[in-house]
């Protein structure tokens, strides 16, 4: 399976990415939503992308947005983890089309009951 980290902070894909390597993923990054779809245009298709809110040149929610309308990216699962917590932003982010969202901080446990409740929990490692 593979996962699709975007966020301009490196430590924090790197943090994603221990994550989702330890559930069985092979992980790719990106540094904003540009660069990542820049990614899918070459033909990657992750099975999940885990996207930041807050990111330059392209935010995480505007990438969600071209993702959900793009049909060659429709049937990936976008799960926003950002630092937004506020009701209203996790409502847009939703409504974008994401399927789910995670507030920072948070726990390897966190994501790994995301990854369960989306069906995409994978084989640990």
């Amino acid at each position: 399976m593979l996962a699709l980290v975007v966020d301009d902070s490196r430590a924090m894909r790197m943090i994603l990415r221990r994550i989702m390597a330890s559930h069985g993923y092979d992980v790719l990054e990106a540094g904003d939503g540009q660069e990542a779809l820049d990614l899918l245009a070459e033909g990657i298709r992750p099975d999940i992308a885990l996207v930041d809110w807050n990111m330059p040149v392209m935010d995480g929610l505007a990438f969600v947005a071209v993702c959900r309308s793009t049909a060659a990216y429709r049937d990936i699962t976008l799960m926003m983890v950002t630092t937004e917590s506020e009701r209203a932003q996790i409502v847009r982010a939703l409504a974008a089309g994401a399927h789910d969202y995670v507030i920072k901080p948070f726990t390897p446990d966190t994501i790994a009951a995301k990854l369960q409740v989306l069906g995409l929990a994978g084989a640990p490692r």
